[in-house]
């Protein structure tokens, strides 16, 4: 698989623009004052499934010929990647397949099956996610749209940075958290397209730490701890991923659970909007690991996609 280039994903927001929200970006005087610069959210929270996955799953799922269409689109998740597969199958009128983990949350399976997915459960082991797939993928001949080992993909997500740079085109950095490496890789070829001179840095939980370690050795990383309160950088980095980091990313830094509880309810009290654990981490990267004085920093803030009934905060 080759890596998108910025080419790409100009074209792949000409496509996409119409059936994904423009976010809009958001600043905060208190965030400023503790950082000592000048944050700017891209608030992704407020996309379509409540999370910058509908971008990728919308541009992918364009991308299929009318005769792969027809056989419909299969993914698995346990979360907003279910989420975005099955409204963009939605849209397009074409039968979504989704296998997710018996332990999913339930209200992602509700919103799941209101967008009309055929929903199909599983073990919650990653083993039992791919062969159960495999099985719908035979049944149905479904075309399979991986979370983030996906050109497509790839390039769907780095348009949140493409719109990010018109809004705001003077930055000294951009910031993204890293799970599977999607966004990460698509707001990094995107930056690196648009100037050389913007800071490109991801970061992720201190306890799961893959990308980083991948990123200093120089090799590949398995994620060895999912035990992170920020379940959406769970996953580890494909080849694809990896190389798209490897070639555009300036820095990874990492931060502790508690530096990401505590960021996620700064921006609940003070900015009075619901960002999920995972969006908090380059927030939590900024007040405490980045040297941000007097810079303007874009941050992607990556969904807002929360149980309500478990707070992180809450004993």
């Amino acid at each position: 698989m080759q890596i998108p280039t910025f080419s790409n994903i100009q074209e792949a927001y000409q496509i996409i623009q119409p059936e994904v929200h423009q976010t809009p970006v958001l600043t905060n005087q208190q965030l400023d004052e503790r950082t000592r610069g000048h944050i700017y959210l891209k608030c992704e929270n407020f996309q379509k499934v409540g999370a910058f996955k509908i971008r990728g799953a919308t541009y992918a799922i364009s991308q299929l010929s009318d005769e792969e269409a027809r056989q419909g689109v299969a993914t698995h998740s346990s979360g907003n990647h279910a989420q975005a597969v099955a409204l963009a199958a939605k849209k397009r009128g074409i039968p979504a397949y989704i296998v997710m983990p018996k332990n999913a949350p339930q209200v992602k399976v509700n919103a799941v099956k209101d967008y009309g997915a055929n929903i199909t459960f599983c073990e919650s082991t990653q083993d039992a996610r791919e062969s159960t797939l495999r099985d719908v993928v035979d049944e149905t001949g479904a075309s399979f749209i991986h979370p983030y080992n996906n050109p497509h993909i790839i390039t769907g997500q780095g348009t949140a940075a493409l719109e990010l740079l018109e809004q705001q085109p003077h930055l000294d950095m951009v910031l993204a958290p890293i799970g599977g490496g999607g966004l990460m890789s698509g707001t990094a070829i995107t930056t690196s397209g648009l100037s050389r001179e913007i800071a490109i840095v991801g970061s992720e939980p201190e306890v799961a730490n893959d990308a980083f370690l991948s990123f200093q050795t120089g090799t590949l990383h398995p994620v060895q701890s999912t035990d992170t309160v920020a379940d959406g950088l769970r996953t580890s980095l494909s080849e694809l991923t990896f190389a798209c980091i490897q070639k555009h990313v300036d820095e990874i830094v990492t931060v502790t659970e508690q530096q990401i509880i505590d960021a996620m309810r700064f921006i609940w009290e003070r900015m009075k909007i619901i960002i999920e654990p995972s969006s908090a981490v380059p927030i939590a990267a900024a007040l405490h690991h980045i040297d941000c004085t007097d810079k303007r920093i874009g941050i992607i803030i990556s969904g807002g996609n929360i149980d309500l009934k478990h707070l992180p905060w809450q004993s």
